[in-house]
């Protein structure tokens, strides 16, 4: 999945970067690649940022000379994956340059994580931008989804962020022998990917994962609940996030979160806090699917058919190994269901596609007409 680069406008002159500049950019992840994208905006005297915030059509951008706000009317396409978000590195007008100041452009993206909307669109909603590490928070407050787990795995991988599953409030699980069991029955399923048992409370687990997130960009992602916040905070070192307390009748929480917000951690690197998802939609996440179920991709290549659909036909090495029980039922079913869910996602999308390209070439046709006849009408006067 790409993402080109926003339009930018107008020219600025450059002004002196403020003593301090280059350790406020690295700290939020600046680096000579980002340094060599941003030249041509750096020559039009444009200054550079990493998005920390997005709301109502302003975000907030810090730039070598502190936190700024910033319109985003320059870069607001009709793609919803190509609006600005947090973790996004900006070319922002420089100071004194009027009021409002605008981010004029973005940088290309290196990962991006997106998810569909609940829109009859068939939309994708952009999360979070150039991500290293994605945290995948599951309470152990409630039983778990493990069908969940894999949706967000798939569509971890397909950001093209290195998942981690964190499995929390693992204090409540006080029996050392079920605790490992549960963080095995994770790992059936997220081959690959660390899952670390975490809690806040007791500090279980966060020395490894402050180790593991170290020098990069995170994010925070799960249900509300999961207990992100409160991650968030024990991170941080400092309460940057509010925290409330889950239902115990369900485990679910209030939306603590309402933006994507963008925070520096002490021992380098940067965390996104993201809202609770209640949906998560996949998104064009084919090679995601694959990755969170990488051994039945595997055993599909001894399949007699190449496009065996490893549901009754003959000489299928998938449906094999759930007859000798070396692959779970539950694990192909649930590779089913993502791979349709997927596939539909897909093609409504290109046909959503396709009728914008539609209309637009109807629009453009009409325009033309208009011109032709209005300057048949002045041949005749």
């Amino acid at each position: 999945m790409s993402f080109p680069l926003s339009a930018a406008s107008s020219t600025f002159s450059a002004t002196p970067a403020p003593a301090g500049a280059a350790s406020v950019l690295d700290a939020h992840g600046w680096d000579t690649g980002w340094a060599e994208a941003f030249a041509p905006y750096a020559a039009r005297g444009l200054v550079p940022g990493r998005v920390v915030r997005v709301d109502r059509g302003q975000c907030d951008v810090a730039t070598p000379g502190g936190v700024v706000r910033a319109d985003t009317a320059f870069v607001t396409p009709h793609d919803p994956l190509r609006v600005i978000c947090t973790g996004d590195w900006a070319a922002v007008d420089p100071e004194g340059a009027g009021d409002p100041r605008y981010v004029r452009a973005y940088l290309p993206r290196r990962t991006a994580f997106a998810r569909s909307t609940s829109s009859k669109r068939s939309e994708g909603q952009i999360l979070a931008a150039n991500v290293d590490h994605a945290i995948i928070t599951v309470s152990l407050a409630v039983e778990l989804d493990l069908g969940r787990i894999e949706r967000f795995l798939a569509l971890a991988w397909e950001s093209g962020a290195q998942p981690v599953v964190v499995l929390s409030k693992a204090d409540l699980v006080p029996d050392p022998a079920g605790l490992s069991y549960l963080v095995e029955d994770v790992e059936t399923v997220a081959p690959g990917v660390r899952v670390l048992p975490l809690s806040a409370a007791t500090g279980l687990g966060l020395d490894v994962l402050s180790a593991t997130v170290a020098g990069g960009t995170t994010v925070l992602l799960g249900v509300s609940g999961a207990g992100k916040s409160t991650l968030a905070n024990a991170l941080v070192g400092e309460d940057v996030m509010d925290v409330r307390e889950a239902r115990d009748v369900d485990g679910k929480g209030r939306h603590t979160t309402t933006t994507r917000n963008l925070f520096v951690l002490p021992g380098g690197g940067v965390l996104i806090d993201t809202p609770g998802l209640r949906g998560v939609g996949l998104w064009d996440a084919e090679t995601g699917v694959g990755q969170v179920f990488s051994e039945i991709e595997e055993l599909a290549r001894d399949c007699r058919f190449h496009d065996c659909a490893h549901e009754a036909e003959p000489g299928c090495a998938v449906t094999a190994a759930v007859e000798d029980g070396t692959l779970a039922v539950r694990r192909l079913e649930s590779y089913r269901k993502l791979l349709r869910e997927n596939q539909r996602i897909v093609a409504k999308t290109d046909a959503r596609l396709r009728g914008e390209i539609r209309r637009d070439w109807k629009r453009t046709m009409a325009a033309g007409r208009a011109a032709v006849e209005f300057k048949r009408k002045g041949r005749l006067r």
